[in-house]
């Protein structure tokens, strides 16, 4: 995959809404185009956009075995909703095993490295795996949701994968997404409405108290401000820079 082609799109991706930007990268990129749902309320829009529009883009969502059942509830209130299967993708069993085995079942409140071994074999291995020939992804990334993620833009080159990434909601406001979903009845996770905002695995989420950021409430316990699970930053904490606009999801 050519990285000038972000340089390309990114200016006719701007004025554009959520469904044309969707559309334009499916006719724009060649190949085979995945979008990673977490069944977050941002990933909700971007699946019923997808959905909706019958996009050939494969929806698929890594399965860590800790979700919560709110989260597994509505992946299947989702199919049956759009009648499309939502793929899933799960840590390699040998390695989830040697994992437990060090750290045991919650050994990830132990220390910040613990947890990200955790997020490593539940998460970020399986989407390399995922990733693995891709030519386009496609996440939920917003700029405003956290301060790790203020340099999100709506298109790079992902060096690590090797990909075109999109984050169709970059400049979208968490309001916007909210009307946006009201307006279109699109599903979402019954926790938002109890103070939930971003969800992850059960463990590692809590729901964030008034004036804190929407990320608050994940690995609360952990003081860094820049906590991520890896899928999208570095082992510093920082948004991974593409090229050649050098921003990234």
């Amino acid at each position: 995959m050519n990285p000038s082609i972000a340089e390309t799109l990114a200016p006719r991706l701007a004025p554009l809404d959520l469904d044309h930007r969707l559309l334009l990268l499916r006719e724009f990129i060649p190949g085979r185009i995945v979008f990673t749902t977490s069944f977050g309320i941002e990933d909700q829009l971007i699946a019923h956009s997808i959905f909706t529009q019958g996009l050939d883009i494969d929806v698929v969502t890594i399965d860590t075995g800790r979700l919560f059942p709110e989260t597994y509830e509505l992946w299947e209130r989702t199919e049956a909703r759009y009648a499309r299967r939502i793929r899933a993708v799960y840590p390699q069993a040998a390695a989830l095993e040697a994992l437990i085995e060090e750290q045991g079942i919650n050994g990830f409140y132990n220390s910040v490295n613990a947890r990200k071994a955790c997020c490593h074999v539940r998460k970020v291995e399986p989407l390399s795996r995922l990733l693995a020939g891709v030519s386009g992804w496609v996440t939920g990334l917003r700029a405003d949701q956290s301060q790790a993620r203020a340099d999100a833009s709506l298109i790079a080159f992902d060096e690590t994968h090797r990909l075109l990434k999109l984050n169709p909601l970059a400049d979208y406001t968490r309001d916007a997404v909210v009307a946006a979903v009201e307006e279109f009845s699109v599903p979402i996770n019954d926790l938002h409405a109890k103070g939930f905002l971003s969800i992850g695995c059960a463990p590692c989420t809590r729901a964030v108290l008034p004036g804190e950021s929407e990320r608050a409430g994940r690995w609360w316990w952990e003081e860094d401000n820049k906590k991520e699970c890896g899928l999208h930053v570095g082992e510093d904490g920082v948004l991974r820079r593409g090229a050649p606009q050098e921003a990234d999801q």
